[in-house]
């Protein structure tokens, strides 16, 4: 009040002083024009200024007690709007202690025990306390706090103001006051809850092999289980009071409201197991691929996001469910094995593809996943020869994991044609054009390959691939022929070469490169083989395959074969069927010692799956088997890996090897907590 004062009289006092010079001015005019006007002037001015002084002492003490009356006026309604606030209100010392409560805090907390709630909120005034001393110890601490608390059946925003303390002990230690505001947005929050629930859901529900089965099905049968099915689905759906539409003859698509969402998660797609008991002769099960997700403002955009989920799903192999929710995936299911597509159809029109896109390209370049394996390099080299066949030259990018194919690599040195076929990733990143096509094989993940700068440099990108899709698939790729049926990539390139409509001569060891990484794969072909695969290693054999010495490359030397032996007999049980061991030495070839490892611990009875961690330095890589009976890329998927239900792998880093062994077992518990319930 006294600035007020102050300010407001230095103003009166400065227009005054303007006027008396002017006055002055004006009789020392009339005295230089006529000096008997002297004394008159004198005595008027002196007048003057007696009748100033007296008049502004008069509006200054009317001033004064006017902005003194307005001062108590505001200053008495502040402090009733404080205490009969219609907000909840209480001011508390940083300390927790409780300085005053409104009456309306009071009344609205009468039966609740806010202490509980108040600890809450002074945990956070402690945080900003202690981050402003950490950042600086002159810092000042935020000017607000704000959070929402749910204090029984009501929602209150807490809005805090920090002040400093009127104690001057206190201020003198730079101490605050908070007063904290309760405000009741109970019903806001309903009808935003309401708003979220009544928001669409857009599902997509496709059957898997249907065009099979009923291939398999005799007339009179197809009618009763096409009814069974479409019965199956629709009690399903009911449950969400969705609206269900059959689009075409294997496929379904149900809207429904968000507020089922969590029923659906909690079912866990029970309709998954409910389709696969229906009963046919033919003992082939029928299995549903589901995509289900809440993205986008509009229904048409949800079902585009749903779609790009079901591609998932079924790159996946299907017999699962996705929701996709928050740019985040959630599977379910997955328990089945990849079925086998009889049809060659696709591998046709994706072979007259690939030569078209070879003949449009100036060069080609072929990569793999890091650290690759014969099934990479087999893989490569048939592409390799497409690319020769049509006259363009290509190049595979090698990486420094190649050093795992000693064997191999022995034999490829002999061919002169590969000493400047097989570059370096820096080479190639130098040579790519932008009419050069890449071709990715053995894997989808934009993060797995040898050089992902050199995948998003090219702008053509071809993906062949047998392991299911990942979340990191590479989506703008031109052309995609990814089967999880087959046996490996080496298996998917044998099947393109044989439908090429250029007549394409495999050299011996391209050949033997191939059958190789087909017989690496699948275990000397006892897993995940097909038909297809055989028919694949049978067309390489008749190419000039020599079996004895593909097997020479596979030969490990005696210290190899002690290393694996050990890890063996260090093996533990976990869940009574799954083995887990360690190899706890840093070797540059961990990966592969593992590997063989595992396969190795799958020939003891009664073990179902085994797992075994490598050391590589920066990072513990796992390996992961199974007969089939569990499903060990759901399991190494949670830590960050990826493959099939009986051969996966993973790495993880910023861990010891007890420490990511202690994650693995948790994870493998978490799997079969999630199969039971």
């Amino acid at each position: 009040m006294q600035n007020t004062n102050r300010k407001v009289f230095d103003n009166l006092i400065s227009r005054t002083k303007i006027y008396l010079v002017i006055i002055l001015l004006l009789l020392v005019i009339i005295c230089v024009q006529n000096t008997n006007w002297i004394i008159p002037s004198i005595i008027v001015m002196l007048l003057v200024v007696s009748y100033t002084y007296f008049a502004n002492n008069k509006r200054k003490n009317e001033i004064s007690e006017t902005l003194q009356d307005l001062t108590i006026s505001v200053d008495s309604a502040a402090k009733s709007t404080l205490i009969n606030s219609p907000f909840p209100l209480i001011i508390l010392e940083t300390d927790g202690n409780i300085i005053w409560r409104s009456s309306k805090f009071v009344s609205e907390f009468e039966n609740v025990e806010i202490d509980l709630y108040l600890d809450e909120i002074m945990d956070d005034v402690k945080k900003d306390i202690e981050n402003s001393k950490n950042v600086d110890k002159h810092a000042k601490i935020p000017q607000y706090i704000e959070k929402e608390l749910t204090i029984q059946d009501k929602v209150y925003r807490v809005i805090g103001k920090y002040v400093h303390s009127n104690n001057r002990e206190k201020k003198a230690k730079k101490e605050y006051m908070v007063m904290v505001y309760f405000i009741d947005i109970t019903e806001n929050t309903i009808l935003q809850q309401k708003y979220i629930d009544t928001r669409s859901c857009v599902e997509i529900i496709s059957i898997d092999n249907y065009e099979e089965n009923m291939q398999l099905l005799d007339a009179e049968e197809k009618p009763q289980i096409i009814a069974e099915i479409d019965k199956a689905i629709l009690e399903w759906a009911n449950q969400t009071n969705g609206i269900l539409i059959k689009t075409e003859h294997n496929r379904y698509i149900c809207v429904f409201e968000q507020r089922y969402l969590e029923n659906v998660k909690e079912d866990k797609f029970s309709i998954l197991d409910k389709i696969k008991e229906i009963n046919t002769h033919e003992k082939i099960p029928f299995t549903l691929s589901i995509a289900v997700s809440n993205e986008g403002d509009t229904d048409k955009e949800k079902y585009k996001s749903a779609q790009t989920a079901m591609d998932l799903v079924l790159g996946r192999g299907g017999d699962q469910a996705v929701i996709r929710e928050n740019d985040i995936y959630r599977f379910f299911g997955g328990k089945a094995q990849e079925v086998e597509k009889r049809t060659k159809v696709k591998a046709r029109i994706v072979s007259h593809a690939l030569e078209d896109l070879i003949r449009e390209s100036d060069k080609v370049m072929i990569m793999g996943h890091k650290n690759p394996d014969i099934d990479v390099m087999g893989s490569s080299m048939g592409i390799y020869r497409l690319a020769k066949t049509l006259d363009k030259n290509a190049y595979i990018i090698q990486d420094e994991g190649f050093s795992t194919l000693e064997n191999f690599k022995a034999e490829l040195d002999k061919e002169t044609e590969y000493e400047d076929v097989l570059i370096s990733k820096e080479v190639a990143l130098e040579n790519i054009e932008e009419n050069t096509l890449l071709v990715i094989v053995d894997t989808h993940k934009r993060n797995f390959v040898i050089a992902p700068e050199i995948l998003e440099n090219a702008k053509k990108v071809v993906v062949i691939d047998h392991h299911r899709r990942s979340e990191d698939y590479i989506e703008d790729a031109t052309l995609t022929f990814q089967e999880v049926y087959a046996s490996s990539a080496a298996e998917l390139v044998t099947e393109l070469l044989q439908y090429a409509e250029t007549n394409v001569e495999l050299k011996t060891i391209e050949a033997e490169s191939l059958y190789a990484g087909i017989m690496m794969d699948t275990k000397n072909f006892t897993f995940k083989t097909g038909v297809r695969t055989f028919e694949a290693a049978a067309y390489l054999r008749k190419c000039g395959v020599d079996i004895i010495r593909v097997k020479k490359w596979f030969q490990s030397d005696l210290y190899s074969f002690n290393k694996i032996a050990e890890i063996v007999k260090s093996a533990e049980m976990v869940s009574s069927t799954i083995a887990v061991a360690m190899n706890q030495d840093k070797e540059k070839d961990s990966n592969l010692v593992c590997a063989k490892a595992a396969d190795e611990l799958l020939t003891i009875s009664n073990v179902t799956a085994s797992f075994v961690l490598g050391n590589l330095g920066d990072k513990i890589c796992i390996s992961g088997r199974s007969i089939g009976d569990v499903n060990v890329q759901v399991i190494l998927e949670k830590l960050g890996g990826g493959g099939h239900i009986t051969l996966a792998g993973a790495q993880v880093e910023g861990m010891t090897m007890e420490e990511a062994k202690d994650l693995l077992i948790q994870k493998i518990h978490e799997y079969f907590e999630e199969m039971q319930s």
